[in-house]
């Protein structure tokens, strides 16, 4: 249940051009338009990579057909390097994903993906060589899982069942590394459920960068409990093996205090085809978040992180001998932030690293040295938050990074020199910024929006000069002017202490008239560090609430992002008190607006969204007059280690926090309409939350209404899932507003 999980809010981006919100066509946003059809979808620019030379890169069109290079320097098109449909008696019909070898003389490219959780999944892989034009699968003994080039290009490491494979591209001859490999108990070079859902990463081995070494972490879920979940025949996928007798799928979850993976580290010597263990402390309950190597190909670094997530170590191993030391100790009072954990970089000086840190209260760059592990210099100031690290030229000694700096809602990418100076802002447009840079750093693709204008990518030299729109969707652009709509105002709504004010965006019907009174729906995730008030483009669910006459309001309470540590860490140990009272305290002050019915107030929200939205029509029944609440939380016991614990800590040890803040415990305030929805195979919030939070409204005998999905997952998706499921939040709305 991550910051990123606002995806559940179904926002679709679109186009690119500053649009007339005066349209004189009168054309209805349908459901279908927005669940089925892909009216509203934009095209964009697909699987973008830089190639080596730095003035290249490519891109994957056509449906995946096709793998295009582009020239940086002009923007256009320089040559098809690999088109499907000209090639005969091919297996693979579309590209999903692609991976160039170190010297660019080979593709390995994956197709027929399988999903298997939120980022992890098999698929099938094959290797194109550009000399003798010949497509080869990478493996005939079953579905890969992760397959990734070494260095120099010789050969591709990859999982299948559990185990860890080395594949030689010159012979074409497969090795298994790792043997003991089992479905719930040993994981090779895979990273458990809750390491791949909390700590937000799947691949769990790496290559040392001169290919003679394999470092892999090794899960033991021997310990951890297993949970259950009955999968049924259903449809889009149908399953006909379950039509009788449904499946029993089980799997290792490791909830709040209970036991966890036991993580080891090795390293295999490729030459040598002998593994040696890392050196990762006696503490078994702990955890082992990455592994990356140094620039120095016989030392991998290992990341210790200790239940409570406060104290974060970087150890140096040793490849040949095991051996480790302490390189870094990064202490918080509260948790130490994962998002970080992807931003170290190691300086080809061998001497000193790049990391972010929030000691000053802000997340920020800052210089480390490698032989005292201490910092030598602050790369960032300010009262903002650095909210990613993109990279580091070296030959220039610059660095690049995207923060908050003009506003929290705001994103913005800028350059500065390693000792801080030189500082440049280099997407002035206000609104949010995402940034690509090609190697060497001489250009960037960015990827651009706001609340009054769609996406559009442009790419630009270093120096910030535009060189060409890639993409700018004027089809849509001109699609749009059929349409009535209104863009996201920017508002401040005071939070529950009465000094702190808060971020929020309002959307008013079209023809919005300040002498009647409207139902609002508040829309809101709230979770810690989450964003859901930004200043981007979106056109989605809440437009066509607005067009069925709903002023649509969000709210970002205390807790969530982009407004330092103190903002972002005040809910820890309490986690939905302080959110809670934020969102009833914007009703409330929302209710006192001349133009709302204070009597027609709802909340929703998905996964945490929907947590909040339940104890907020339980704890603000006299200012909630109904909620839908999709895959909540109903008890904070229920959900997993690492995410509760980070805020949390154990139930044994914060059981107040724990039950004082679970829906579950507070059903006898329930006064409003309440509509639960979940699917019965969700891995990641189960349906026990709505199971059990039901039967307590049942035996407090308060009415409620609730809607199923079959073998759907925490996204609730799949043949027409998604229009059935906003079409039953409309009609509930209609109903209780």
């Amino acid at each position: 249940m991550k910051r990123s999980r606002q995806i559940f809010t179904f926002c679709i981006f679109m186009c690119f051009g500053f649009l007339s919100f005066s349209q004189t066509e009168n054309h209805k946003i349908s459901m279908e338009d927005l669940m089925l059809n892909g009216t509203f979808r934009q095209e964009s620019v697909q699987g973008l990579l830089s190639m080596n030379d730095g003035v290249h890169y490519t891109t994957l069109e056509e449906g995946g057909t096709k793998i295009v290079k582009y020239s940086y320097a002009t923007g256009k098109l320089v040559e098809v390097l690999l088109d499907l449909s000209k090639m005969k008696e091919v297996e693979i019909k579309c590209i999903n994903q692609y991976e160039f070898s170190a010297d660019e003389s080979r593709i390995l490219l994956m197709t027929n993906p399988e999903r298997i959780y939120r980022r992890s999944f098999t698929a099938d892989y094959y290797v194109f060589s550009f000399k003798n034009t010949e497509l080869v699968p990478l493996s005939k003994n079953g579905k890969q899982r992760l397959a990734t080039f070494s260095p120099n290009g010789n050969r591709i490491a990859f999982v299948r069942d559990n185990n860890l494979f080395i594949h030689n591209v010159l012979f074409g001859s497969e090795i298994r590394i790792t043997k003991d490999g089992e479905w719930n108990k040993i994981q090779n070079g895979t990273p458990d459920w809750v390491y791949e859902e909390e700590f937000e990463f799947n691949k769990a081995f790496a290559w040392s960068p001169d290919s003679d070494f394999l470092a892999y972490m090794k899960f033991n879920e021997s310990d951890v409990k297993l949970f259950n979940m009955n999968k049924f025949e259903g449809l889009y996928p149908q399953v006909n093996e379950n039509a009788l007798y449904p499946e029993n799928y089980t799997y290792k979850y490791p909830k709040a205090g209970e036991k966890n993976s036991t993580v080891e580290v090795f390293v295999y010597n490729v030459e040598d085809r002998i593994t040696k263990r890392m050196d990762v402390g006696e503490e078994k309950d702990q955890y082992i978040p990455r592994i990356k190597w140094t620039q120095d190909p016989k030392m991998l670094s290992i990341y210790r992180l200790n239940r409570h997530q406060n104290k974060l170590e970087f150890l140096l191993a040793n490849a040949r001998t095991g051996s480790s030391n302490v390189l870094f100790t990064q202490e918080n009072k509260y948790y130490v932030e994962e998002g970080n954990f992807d931003k170290l970089t190691y300086l080809k000086d061998g001497k000193h690293f790049i990391y972010l840190d929030e000691k000053d209260g802000f997340n920020h760059l800052y210089l480390y040295d490698m032989a005292t592990g201490k910092s030598v210099q602050q790369i960032t100031k300010g009262d903002w938050d650095v909210t990613e690290f993109l990279g580091f030229d070296e030959e220039n000694q610059v660095c690049y990074y995207q923060s908050a700096e003009v506003s929290p809602m705001d994103r913005n990418v800028y350059s500065v020199k390693l000792n801080g100076s030189s500082k440049k802002l280099l997407t002035p447009d206000k609104g949010t910024n995402s940034t690509v840079f090609s190697n060497g750093f001489k250009y960037y693709i960015n990827y651009f929006s706001s609340v009054t204008q769609p996406t559009t990518v442009s790419l630009y030299s270093s120096k910030g000069k535009l060189i060409r729109v890639l993409e700018n969707n004027e089809k849509l652009v001109a699609k749009l002017k059929g349409y009535q709509y209104t863009p996201k105002e920017f508002t401040m709504l005071p939070a529950a202490d009465g000094m702190t004010m808060l971020n929020a965006w309002m959307i008013k019907p079209f023809n919005f008239d300040p002498s009647k009174k409207y139902p609002v729906v508040m829309t809101q995730y709230s979770g810690p560090n989450s964003q859901s008030v930004e200043n981007s483009w979106s056109f989605d669910w809440y437009q066509y609430l607005a067009q069925e006459g709903y002023i649509v309001v969000c709210v970002d309470p205390r807790g969530t992002g982009a407004r330092g540590q103190l903002f972002r860490k005040c809910t820890y140990m309490q986690l939905g008190r302080l959110e809670s009272d934020d969102q009833i305290a914007a009703a409330r002050s929302l209710a006192k607006e001349s133009f709302i019915d204070e009597n027609r107030i709802a909340i929703w929200g998905w996964s945490y969204g929907g947590f909040m939205s339940t104890l907020c029509l339980e704890k603000g029944s006299d200012v909630f007059a109904a909620a839908i609440a999709v895959a909540p939380v109903t008890n904070w016991r229920y959900y997993d280690s690492v995410y509760t614990e980070r805020f949390m800590r154990t139930p044994q040890e914060n059981a107040k926090g724990y039950d004082d803040n679970s829906p579950i415990n507070h059903v006898d305030k329930l006064k409003g309409a309440l509509l639960l929805c979940h699917g019965t195979a969700d891995d990641n919030v189960h349906i026990q939350n709505t199971y059990e939070l039901s039967e307590r409204l049942v035996q407090a005998n308060k009415q409620f209404e609730m809607q199923i999905y079959t073998n759907r997952n925490h996204s609730i998706y799949g043949g027409k899932t998604r229009l059935h499921l906003y079409n039953r939040f409309n009609q509930f709305l209609k109903d209780k507003l």
